[in-house]
């Protein structure tokens, strides 16, 4: 058919060859075999050159304008975009794992077009103010929401290993570094340990975990920290694990969306990306974890 649009246009076999870029008889044989198909004449060969029959000249029109739709839907797939997306998350689980990962997203979906937005305050991550959120929660299904775990989150103390050149840490005389958002992780870690008796009062106290996880590199002293987050920092900062116990929790870090936004196909895809390298991540910790603990 490509072939009897263009000779049909040109009214030429030869410039018809030329512009497919195939020989003269190519497009003869390709004209000749459309018109054994169809059963009807659809040019008259004189001196002069080609003329369409009647029935040429409206199979050539029809023709024409299939193709054209057909390229303009193919430009359209090319040159299709998704729409840019707003998204909430929680600002420690993008400096410690969205970050690092986002030349995979870029790979990935090139055409993705994403702005982020990071708080530490649950209230401002809510799925309502956004296109979506990466936010901690239970897990629980919430009317109108749809809610995909990505990683646990469990807790475990680190140090700078200067603190574990004598041994073993003693909780009860180094110094706790508390994250202010989440000020009762030393007692709940300590109870959790069997190490009760040890006190939690005193210590310096930081605004984020970052900072914190930062502060304890430095040897101020051993903080709590996000196992499922921990990989980087342990190599950035040369920080240690203090104890082998990991205290398990029934949170998760989640991505949370409204279900009106389910079948957009900009979130579909950045949370089709971003639950797989969870994925991928969660299948590495049980390696990792138990190299962390021969360590110890």
């Amino acid at each position: 058919m490509r072939a009897f649009e263009a000779a049909a246009r040109h009214l030429s076999i030869t410039r018809a060859a030329d512009e497919l870029n195939v020989t003269v008889g190519a497009v003869s044989r390709h004209v000749r075999a459309l018109e054994a198909r169809m059963g009807t004449t659809l040019f008259l060969r004189g001196p002069r050159g080609l003329a369409l029959t009647s029935a040429g000249k409206a199979f050539a029109d029809s023709t024409r304008e299939a193709l054209d739709r057909i390229a303009d839907a193919a430009e359209g797939l090319r040159l299709r975009r998704f729409r840019r997306l707003s998204v909430g998350v929680y600002g420690f689980f993008l400096s410690r794992f969205l970050l690092p990962r986002w030349p995979s997203l870029r790979t990935t979906h090139p055409e993705l077009e994403i702005d982020l937005h990071t708080s530490a305050n649950p209230v401002d991550l809510l799925a309502s103010r956004y296109d979506a959120v990466i936010a901690v929660s239970d897990g629980q299904p919430r009317a109108g929401l749809v809610t995909r775990p990505l990683l646990p989150i469990a807790t475990v103390p680190v140090c700078s290993p200067e603190l574990l050149k004598d041994g073993a840490l003693d909780f009860a005389s180094v110094p706790l570094l508390h994250n202010r958002p989440r000020p009762d992780d030393w007692r709940r870690w300590l109870d959790h340990a069997h190490l009760a008796d040890v006190p939690v009062q005193g210590g310096s106290s930081f605004e984020n975990l970052g900072l914190a996880i930062e502060a304890a590199a430095a040897g101020l002293g051993a903080v709590i920290a996000i196992e499922s987050l921990l990989a980087a920092d342990l190599v950035q900062f040369n920080l240690v694990r203090a104890h082998p116990v990991v205290r398990p929790t029934r949170r998760h870090f989640v991505l949370e969306y409204e279900q009106r936004m389910a079948n957009d196909p900009a979130v579909a895809a950045f949370a089709g990306w971003l639950c797989d390298v969870s994925k991928q991540h969660g299948a590495r910790k049980p390696a990792a974890r138990k190299a962390a603990r021969t360590t110890a």
